[in-house]
């Protein structure tokens, strides 16, 4: 015994409204026979589109049980369904449910994309099914170019493209004129002439005259079911087999997964293509976003880098060692402890790279008649070395002028500007009095920051032995400083130096100033500045992707229509929600690559503008803040897409 190709046995539709509920079939009992040309005619309400609905697999029956080709289609999950529309089902609707951003061709395609069809055989097939319907020279227009009919036809090759053996035509003339119509009609009568399935929903019993069997509905049950033997016993003609699901040529399945995320990704480009404007104010929060977070990091990197430069100048790994307990200490000046001899100890160290004993006092500097009061530093040869400065002119004194108290001076550009004035002429060569001791300025220093206090303060540098001798009286030192060796940490030398001077002293009645210490300090604090910053900066990252949420949500209730159509013509579940999250992504990818750029030229902008500080870019924070981008796109495109996957496709198609 041949099984009938649907059968329904007390097939029950109800919907809820309102606290009440609405019943579309009740107890519906029907077999088709494959091959049948078979109209379902009924006044509105009558419940004929709910059975389409259900006979096509776009909708479920809340009771009795509906099966196709014998399969029990209860048991069968969304996927599942999805392929017996793909592989059985043809879907003609009275209003055509054409995509706009696609061409006819497009349109007709669409159900042999989700069948896995190579892009060369679906093209071929879909060309040649429009050729067969007339549209030969219509292909290529998109469906606002093409008159109702063209559409209706448009909608015939796509319910043709997988081979369809069912073909399910919701008042197929409804929304035609009579001419139009007439050929629609003529093209059903072919292709139930080729041994498919018709089933024609309408309402208009002169268009149900032109099946073989005419069932009559009511208030969701049947109350007539005739033969129409004027429409029956059309053979198949000559050569023709009997039409069934498309033969796809087995496929390796990597490359109908690529197929599938080609065709999602040339949608979701459409997509945005079709709306610019809502894409681009999607975009625009990313973009801020990222741009915030790279230029926020540059500025970070740029300060941090200024910074350090700024301590390079007063010595890097440089240790500076003062008598006393610590800054403050009352009795420092009462200790002498600290003297020449152990500067030459510690130079005797493998870990001192230079090793400068300084004293100091202030002075009265006289130049004829102009005076200034200037710090008088009395340093060793070694001392310009551990503090990193660099001449503007003239050149240092050298370790002869230290053994030999020379009078030799090296001043300051805040001593220059002072005595000098803004005077072009070299000062090298001139005799200045510091106190009443006549000396000799044999180079000028350049500008930088001289330590903790103010760099405006004016200074000069005399060997320490002359200081010692000739302005002080005293063999004491004020500080020794030691450049450490690059081979050696600084935390390391400190222990060292501590330990040989409290050996020598007998106690410890020094403190030492670890420069390293601050560096360390102030690149902690602008690290972590930089990511309090970063965090604001990222804050607006998260807001901008709430923003692609938001739109995308937006989207999805637009697009409601044409999920339905895709789910119709075999969509996957996948499928729908690749679609919606490719496009969510690519919003923030493009997004992300502009906010890179638009950081790029802001930065070239005020490195042009700004010479004093620039921003430092790091390709770490570039690429991930474009990571983060794409990850914003990912988690928050991913709940509109999953809704769209989610929709029923009966309610789908229900929108406009």
């Amino acid at each position: 015994m041949t099984l009938p190709l649907i059968e329904l046995q007390d097939v029950g539709r109800a919907y809820p409204s309102g606290e009440t509920t609405v019943v579309a079939l009740a107890h519906f009992n029907l077999k088709i026979e494959t091959g049948e040309m078979v109209a379902i005619v009924g006044a509105s309400g009558s419940g004929k589109s709910t059975l389409m609905n259900i006979m096509g697999c776009l909708d479920r029956p809340t009771s009795g049980n509906y099966r196709i080709f014998g399969r029990e289609t209860a048991s069968l999950d969304m996927d599942e369904l999805a392929a017996l529309r793909r592989e059985h089902f043809g879907f003609i609707f009275q209003r055509y449910h054409l995509l706009t951003e696609l061409t006819a061709i497009g349109n007709v395609e669409m159900p042999a994309i989700y069948a896995g069809l190579t892009p060369s055989e679906r093209r071929l097939k879909a060309t040649s099914i429009l050729n067969r319907l007339g549209m030969a020279g219509r292909v290529d227009h998109r469906p606002g170019q093409l008159s109702g009919g063209q559409q209706q036809r448009v909608s015939i090759a796509r319910a043709l493209m997988n081979g369809a053996n069912v073909i399910l035509a919701d008042e197929p003339t409804g929304a035609l004129d009579s001419k139009s119509g007439e050929e629609v009609l003529r093209i059903l009568d072919e292709l139930h002439a080729e041994g498919r399935t018709i089933i024609i929903v309408t309402h208009d019993m002169t268009l149900a005259r032109r099946a073989e069997r005419i069932i009559e509905m009511r208030d969701g049950i049947i109350v007539s079911d005739q033969s129409n033997r004027r429409a029956s016993g059309l053979e198949l003609a000559e050569g023709d087999a009997e039409p069934g699901a498309l033969a796809i040529a087995p496929r390796i399945a990597w490359k109908l997964l690529l197929d599938r995320f080609r065709e999602a990704l040339r949608m979701a480009m459409l997509s945005m293509n079709a709306h610019r404007l809502r894409t681009f104010l999607t975009m625009l929060g990313i973009v801020i976003g990222v741009a915030s977070v790279v230029c926020v990091v540059a500025l970070g990197a740029g300060s941090q880098e200024k910074v350090l430069a700024s301590i390079n100048n007063l010595g890097t790994n440089t240790l500076e060692i003062f008598s006393g307990r610590d800054f403050g200490d009352v009795r420092s000046a009462q200790i002498t402890t600290l003297v020449v001899a152990d500067a030459r100890a510690l130079a005797q160290e493998p870990y001192a790279a230079a090793v400068a004993p300084t004293v100091s006092t202030s002075s009265t500097l006289r130049f004829g008649s102009t005076e200034a009061r200037v710090q008088v530093n009395g340093v060793s040869d070694q001392y310009f070395e551990v503090r990193g400065t660099q001449l503007a002119e003239g050149a240092y004194f050298d370790a002869d002028s230290v053994r030999s108290v020379a009078q030799d001076v090296v001043i300051d550009d805040n001593a220059r500007n002072a005595l000098f004035g803004d005077t072009a002429t070299s000062p090298v060569g001139e005799i200045i009095m510091v106190g009443r001791v006549p000396c000799r300025i044999v180079g000028v220093t350049r500008s930088q920051q001289a330590g903790f206090g103010s760099s405006a303060n004016p200074s000069i540098y005399l060997p320490y032995t002359t200081v010692q001798s000739r302005l002080l009286g005293a063999s004491s030192l004020r500080s020794i400083s030691v450049r450490v060796g690059d081979s050696t940490p600084t935390d390391v030398a400190e222990r060292a130096v501590t330990e040989l001077l409290t050996q020598r002293h007998a106690t410890k009645d020094f403190f030492i100033l670890n420069t390293d210490d601050i560096r360390r300090t102030i690149t902690i604090t602008a690290q972590a500045l930089t990511l309090l910053v970063a965090a604001i900066a990222v804050i607006s990252l998260i807001v901008g992707g709430i923003g692609v949420m938001n739109i995308m949500l937006v989207s999805v209730s637009e697009r409601v229509s044409e999920i339905g159509v895709r789910m119709a013509v075999g969509a996957r579940r996948s499928d729908i929600l690749q679609q919606f999250l490719i496009e969510a992504v690519l919003v923030c990818l493009i997004g992300g690559l502009l906010g890179i750029g638009l950081a790029l030229g802001f930065g070239a902008l005020f490195n042009f503008f700004v010479s004093t500080f620039s921003l430092i870019y790091s390709t770490t924070s570039i690429v991930i803040a474009f990571l983060s981008s794409t990850l914003i796109g990912v988690i928050f495109g991913y709940m509109p897409a999953r809704n769209a996957s989610l929709l029923d496709p009966v309610t789908a198609l229900a929108r406009e």
